[in-house]
């Protein structure tokens, strides 16, 4: 008898509903696969979004550390110029 490897998604699946792992498990397929495409979308557009936030934030870090050096800069040399 051949052993079949668990995923950690088929825990996810039996923890959250165990009827549907077993339907999974039998592999009848989903009655509400255009809702499931919309929220695949939805989490694809999503996680664009989360990406473009941290990268803009990394950004306006940058900028200020450079406003932070250029002030610094000009405060240096009309203090001591």
């Amino acid at each position: 008898m051949r052993k079949r490897t668990i995923r950690a998604s088929e825990i996810g699946t039996y923890l959250y509903c165990k009827r549907a792992w077993w339907y999974q498990s039998q592999g009848v397929e989903s009655s509400n696969q255009q809702e499931m495409s919309g929220g695949t979308a939805y989490h694809h557009t999503h996680g664009k979004n989360v990406l473009k936030g941290m990268l803009l934030r990394v950004f306006a870090w940058l900028v200020l550390a450079l406003a932070l050096v250029l002030l610094a800069s000009w405060l240096t040399d009309k203090l001591l110029g």
